[in-house]
């Protein structure tokens, strides 16, 4: 058995065999390779041999003593021998019986009568000439080459290609045909999309069939959506489905802070890419690189020039050699023009977000290796998130199954896919936030107005649940609706019953308690954008007419005559804020007048969602009991 003081210090052991590159013996027996680390104590323990060195070699080991002293032990015969140098004077002084002899030096004076009295005392002396070649390699060689060792290890420790020398190598990611797994089975949702891209995979698979006939596949494909909608997976799906090589970089890692650096890049990727053919370049995030030109003047010039390379080498890019460029972007209105004309990305394909078969079957497939309970319907779950992209599903999907993993059970239930769509909605739940009773019974009555003035108006969705459970930064409570059908356009009776059901919570809050708290702010500013976009743009005023007063968001590059200023004159913005202020006005009447209606319910519901702090739509249509209004 060990003892203890063996067993404190094998720590110590360890971090030494750490520091020095050596295997521990647990790794030893283990039979694990060396691993090498490269440590700040390679370089201490170099920088404490030069010195150990230069201290050995040059730092004073005998008694300097003065010429004088020298002239006086030389007259009385202390002195057994000398060596003469061109600087100084060294030698043995002869000890007594309990002393040893002494090892001396001084400096050497011009004295010419040296020698002939050296001769008289009959003392053995030698000529000594000082070289600086061992001195000079101590001192500035020896360190030298130490140090560019230590470069050399370090330069080999980070790995091919990642070498000073190796700035303007391009930082692809290279995937062969057998690694790009992905194919058109792994995406859903999207199915535009997809369409568009099978004409690629056609021409990477047999481009003699466009080319006999003197068609020209696009040499780039810019695939264009909002954040996590498959962009990228779209793109491995093509490689994957014409089973050539897909290069994969970050438009952000062409750019260095060294001049030429980026351009570099861009030239050794198409290089490579040629190599390849047929094969794909995706450029990741290309707005990271391909903004406009000339729009900042401070803006990065090696930026710039990395851009124009890659321009010329779009433009160079013969669409016989088979490569094709795929590039993504959530930001296409901040691209360079000469990115987006014919001849580089010919064809911008937008990825969307999906709809509710779109949603459904990205559910199918991200639910694939998941055990699902028998209770579990995908159609609904869609239904339930409106809005919702790949990223956002695969991330439901997850969560429900830590839920369930986390609560002990076999299969993922609904419960756990709801809780799921709870926190990536509204957020984690918030347990430890505790709310006095009287902020508790404002958040619920608040909630039920909501809930009830969505039951009651003919357009609005229908409620799936009612929560008084804080989540996230600020939300206190919510009311989830369940839409029936994606919707792209909205009726003027759609918008207002929308504007009622924001304006419920409010309203709620006055007639219970003759007061309003602060938590209705985010409710009348979406309820104040609706009202005003209704009167503004979309021309649903009788007082204002068929004229829309809002200009849209100025674009990158605005067409010719386009004007940013306000097209109209300060008595219409006056008509404009009033009859804004009257469509709010008469939402509010409208809401409060259903809700004194249906005060009981209110009352009855805002104390159930005390009592159990979650309503289902179920019982709230069950306590309504009414046909709707």
């Amino acid at each position: 058995m060990p003892s203890e003081d063996n067993k404190s210090q094998a720590p110590l052991r360890d971090r030494l065999r750490s520091w020095f590159g050596q295997k521990s013996p647990q790794k030893r027996k283990a039979g694990l390779p060396p691993k090498t680390h490269f440590s700040i104590w390679y370089f201490l323990a170099a920088m404490v041999l030069i010195m150990y060195l230069q201290q050995y070699f040059f730092s004073s080991k005998v008694e300097t003593i003065s010429y004088s002293r020298f002239k006086q032990d030389v007259a009385t015969g202390l002195v057994s021998r000398l060596t003469i140098g061109p600087e100084s004077i060294s030698g043995t002084l002869k000890g007594k019986e309990s002393t040893p002899d002494l090892q001396f030096t001084t400096v050497r004076v011009d004295d010419p009568g040296l020698v002939k009295e050296l001769d008289e005392r009959k003392i053995d002396y030698s000529g000594h000439y000082d070289s600086k070649l061992l001195g000079s390699i101590l001192t500035w060689v020896l360190p030298l080459g130490l140090m560019f060792l230590i470069w050399r290890f370090a330069m080999k420790r980070m790995g091919p290609g990642q070498g000073v020398m190796s700035f303007g190598k391009s930082k692809a990611k290279l995937f062969a045909e057998s690694e790009t797994r992905v194919t058109f089975a792994d995406v859903a949702g999207i199915d535009e999309a997809e369409e568009e891209l099978l004409e690629v995979v056609e021409f990477l698979k047999t481009p003699d069939k466009f080319q006999k006939l003197g068609g020209r596949i696009p040499k780039g494909v810019l695939l264009v959506g909002p954040p996590g909608t498959g962009k990228t997976l779209l793109a491995k799906a093509v490689a994957g489905e014409a089973r050539v090589p897909f290069f994969s970089i970050s438009g952000s890692e062409f750019v260095e802070m060294f001049v030429g650096v980026g351009a570099s890049r861009v030239r050794d990727l198409f290089s490579q890419a040629a190599g390849q053919a047929p094969c794909i370049i995706f450029v990741d995030e290309l707005d990271a690189l391909g903004k406009a030109r000339g729009m900042n003047v401070f803006g990065n010039d090696e930026r710039e020039q990395t851009l124009n390379q890659l321009l010329v080498e779009m433009d160079g890019f013969e669409s016989n050699k088979g490569v094709i460029i795929m590039a993504a972007t959530n930001r296409p209105e901040i691209l360079d023009p000469a990115l987006l004309r014919p001849g580089r990305f010919d064809r911008q394909v937008l990825v969307d977000r999906p709809d509710i078969n779109g949603r459904e079957a990205i559910l199918k497939i991200h639910s694939r290796n998941v055990l699902l309970g028998p209770d579990i319907d995908l159609r609904k779950i869609a239904s339930l998130t409106p809005g919702f992209v790949g990223s956002d599903l695969a991330n439901l999907v997850n969560e429900a199954a830590l839920l369930a993993a986390r609560k002990n059970k076999e299969t993922v239930g609904s419960p756990e896919f709801d809780e799921a769509i709870d926190r990536v909605i509204g957020g984690l739940e918030k347990k430890n936030r505790v709310m006095n009773s009287q902020e508790k019974e404002i958040v619920a009555f608040h909630e039920s107005g909501h809930a009830i003035v969505a039951e009651s108006v003919e357009h609005a969705d229908r409620v799936h649940k009612i929560s008084i459970i804080p989540r996230g930064i600020a939300a206190l409570g919510y009311t989830q609706q369940q839409p029936t059908e994606d919707r792209y356009l909205l009726t003027r009776p759609e918008l207002l019953d929308r504007l009622a059901v924001l304006l419920g919570g409010r309203v709620a809050e006055e007639l219970v308690f003759g007061d309003v708290s602060t938590g209705a702010q985010n409710d009348l500013q979406r309820a104040t954008d609706i009202a005003r976009s209704m009167v503004a743009e979309y021309g649903m005023s009788e007082r204002l007419g068929l004229v829309t007063y809002e200009s849209p968001r100025q674009p990158m590059f605005p067409p010719e005559g386009y004007s940013p200023n306000k097209t109209y004159s300060e008595t219409k913005a006056t008509q404009i804020d009033e009859e804004i202020s009257n469509v709010m006005e008469l939402a509010h009447q409208r809401v409060r007048n259903i809700l004194s209606e249906r005060r009981p319910v209110l009352n009855d519901l805002a104390r159930l969602l005390s009592e159990k702090e979650i309503v289902q739509g179920q019982e709230l249509r069950e306590m309504l009991a009414g046909p709707r209004t």
